[in-house]
């Protein structure tokens, strides 16, 4: 008998919710009903507790994972790779595991190493963009996907993009019923001189129960004799949310239409023996769900499983479930059509027999015994063919696979005045108006992009934003950086950041030049300013400076007064790096914040332009101490601006920012052009890839659909705004990529 060890995650009893039925009759069914004799299960579970509430778990339940802690996901990685188990099964459900879709569980199956079956509860026909990159993110780290009907399989295939082979089809499971006696059982239950209908499971507003209660006036009328059981407790988080509001609303509904007779609750969670009794008694069970997209329903498979006859909506589930007679449907929220069903249905009983009958054929085949074989079977072949856990060279997307690269959504932010600095989601916010920051940034990702790409639509852009820039450049040189949308000036004199990326992009444009119009204008803009280079006293703003100053002397390498303010600004970083490094601290300050790659990227450009050698030490041991910091994992994690990383402390994980991956990507590759050091490339390809989903929740940045790229990595996930910052940092990281042997 060969042996094979699994764990299983997700909700479990006592935990009152249908994963947690689901997960617990699954693993009795993998334990002790399953007729594979050959392949003997064991199985331990991890166990999903909702925010900091514990249950009293059976001994099978080995860990346990607090819905909101990200370190319990990440130490149960941990524990399940040093056990001995073989294969791990996933439940997966929208808001069992934390963070925005349950974003949490991504770092924790990224760091799995052993083979992987997900079981998919909820596949959504048209997702957010979190919940598809979730699912495809689950995809990947699994090795076979389970769904319940073949409506899921056709969505995972169309909205998903997953191949067809990886999906398997099993039905979700039920109970051995045995087909009981219906008048038994309603004696048993004080039933006998009812017609009773009958609904179970959580109670929450898209239950629809209110549907029920308003058909019943129509359907006493004419069976005076009917009862309708209402079975369970109000889903948790609506209890959270909104108390019993909504089981009292149908309270007072019940009273409203003068059927105190006729409507029973039960207030209680039942086990799966009193489910059953009630469910051979009912005479209809009813299924009055709101939700059309529900692709799988455990109430609707118990029903079919006992036997019962069904009357449901039309949602995805039940339209598949209930066909070839083994019960009706009606639509959503309609009372008066299923008034007339239960009437018609009611004033029939052999056709209610007939029903019931093929229901239970039906369902004999989703009976946990059958069901529990079948996953045997899978995981025990996922197990058998798993080639090992991914290396970090094959979570490296080449660049030749990069998605195309165009400026569609660079243009629709951009209007006649400028690029826009905020969007909501992917609408331009017009509130926040531009600032020059942006209007920068975009003039050198369309230097980059006519000079790489050729593109027209580029040329088109400089000339919007160097229009942009002339209007913001003071009579003395420097720089506005705010503007309301009214073109409002919000400000006198901007930051020395905002100040150095103009410089920065001016240089390029100068030394890249699409024509001799925006060289005059660049070469008087940049100037203009230079008065003020010897004034900053800002990190950054030296930093970027100085790459814009590296630039323009490529033009102009004879023009000794601005080599000789590269020297003095060199010398300023050089100093403020000598000041703060220490034994094991090699940083410009004593915390390390945004933009970082920024800083040893300028010494490298100044060190090509000076020969300096010292400018090249720091470079290459302050990049190393970023890299030790940002690449722990095998993939780049950019200190966050929550906390920043203070001397002697712990990086930020969050809030993770686009323009540190940015500049992560233009500092390996100048490294790599200057040394010619081949390790210093596949750093440039690892830290693009977080923009395409090599990060800490394995979710892609980039917009597939719309071309932009989301604001960040928060503690909840990522934030899918797509403003300027974030979207022109991918596009210059991404045009970056594809140089191989110039200097940028």
């Amino acid at each position: 008998m060969t042996k094979i060890k699994i764990t299983c995650i997700g909700n479990y009893v006592p935990r009152q919710c249908g994963i947690a039925t689901f997960t617990r009759d699954l693993v009795e069914s993998l334990i002790t009903k399953n007729k594979k004799k050959k392949i003997q299960p064991e199985v331990d579970v991890v166990a999903m507790n909702d925010h900091d509430n514990t249950y009293n778990y059976p001994p099978i339940v080995k860990y346990q994972i607090r819905e909101a802690h990200q370190k319990d996901y990440l130490e149960t990685a941990k524990l399940i790779n040093f056990s001995d188990s073989d294969v791990c099964m996933l439940q997966h459900e929208y808001g069992i595991y934390g963070g925005k879709n349950g974003i949490y569980l991504l770092p924790m199956l990224r760091r799995l190493k052993k083979p992987l079956v997900a079981v998919l509860h909820t596949v959504l026909k048209n997702p957010s963009y979190n919940a598809k990159a979730i699912i495809q993110e689950i995809d990947k780290r699994s090795e076979k996907l389970v769904v319940m009907s073949r409506r899921a399989v056709n969505f995972l295939v169309n909205s998903y993009g997953i191949q067809k082979d990886k999906i398997t089809i099993i039905e979700h499971g039920v109970p051995d019923f045995d087909f009981g006696d219906k008048d038994s059982c309603k004696k048993k239950l004080n039933l006998s001189d009812k017609k009773s209908l009958f609904t179970f499971g959580l109670l929450s507003r898209d239950k629809g129960i209110e549907t029920v209660i308003n058909a019943l006036p129509l359907i006493v009328r004419k069976h005076p004799e009917v009862l309708y059981i209402v079975m369970g407790k109000t889903h948790p988080s609506v209890v959270r949310a909104s108390g019993e509001e909504y089981r009292n609303y149908l309270i007072s509904l019940v009273k409203k239409n003068n059927l105190m007779d006729n409507v029973v609750f039960f207030n209680r969670f039942a086990a799966n023996e009193e489910l059953l009794s009630y469910l051979n008694a009912a005479d209809i069970y009813v299924i009055p769900n709101l939700n059309k997209a529900q692709i799988t329903s455990g109430t609707l498979s118990y029903a079919i499983g006992s036997g019962a006859a069904v009357v449901s909506t039309r949602f995805w589930h039940a339209r598949e479930l209930l066909a070839d007679g083994r019960g009706r449907l009606f639509n959503f929220g309609d009372s008066h059509e299923l008034a007339e069903i239960v009437n018609d249905l009611l004033s029939k009983p052999d056709e209610l027999k007939k029903m019931r009958i093929n229901a239970y054929n039906y369902g004999k085949k989703m009976r946990w015994p059958e069901i529990g074989c079948q996953y045997i079977d899978l995981l025990a072949d996922a197990y058998k063919t798993w080639k090992g856990p991914q290396t970090e060279a094959e979570a490296i997307i080449s660049p030749l696979a990069l998605p195309d690269f165009h400026l569609n959504y660079i243009k629709k932010l951009t209007d006649d005045t400028g690029i826009l600095q905020h969007a909501k989601y992917t609408v331009p916010d017009f509130r926040h108006g531009y600032c020059l920051d942006d209007n920068a940034r975009a003039l050198l990702l369309c230097v980059m992009a006519y000079r790489q790409k050729g593109l027209e639509d580029a040329l088109e852009l400089i000339h919007r934003y160097l229009s942009f820039i002339s209007y913001m450049q003071n009579d003395d040189g420097t720089f506005r950086n705010l503007l309301s949308y009214r073109r409002e000036f919000l400000d006198e004199i901007g930051s020395e950041d905002s100040f150095g990326r103009t410089i920065w992009a001016l240089g390029y444009l100068i030394r890249f030049t699409p024509n001799d119009d925006y060289l005059q204008i660049g070469l008087d803009f940049f100037l203009k300013a230079v008065p003020h280079f010897q004034n900053l006293t800002t990190l950054r703003g030296i930093a970027y400076t100085i790459i814009g100053i590296s630039h323009y002397l490529r033009h102009a390498p004879t023009d000794s007064r601005i080599l000789e303010i590269l020297k003095e600004l060199t010398a300023k970083i050089l100093l403020m790096y000598d000041h703060n490094k220490e034994t094991d601290w090699f940083w410009f300050e004593p915390v390390v914040t945004y933009a970082n790659g920024i800083i040893p990227l300028a010494l490298l450009h100044s060190h090509e332009i000076t020969e300096d050698h010292t400018s090249l030490t720091v470079a290459k041991e302050a990049m190393d101490f970023l890299t030790k910091i940002t690449f722990k994992k095998n993939y780049l994690s950019p200190v966050g601006s929550d906390n920043w990383y203070k001397k002697g402390g712990e990086p930020s994980r969050y809030a993770q920012q686009a323009i540190d991956a940015m500049a992560m990507v233009l500092m390996y590759y100048q490294a790599f052009y200057i040394t010619g050091n081949p390790e210093f490339a596949h750093y440039k390809s690892s830290a693009f890839m977080w923009f395409l989903g090599e990060n800490e929740f394995g979710i892609p940045l980039y917009d597939f659909e719309t071309h932009g790229c989301c604001d960040g990595l928060e503690r909840h996930g990522v934030n899918n705004n797509q403003g300027a910052e974030s979207t022109l940092a991918y596009h210059i990281a991404h045009l970056t990529v594809l140089l191989v042997h110039e200097n940028i």
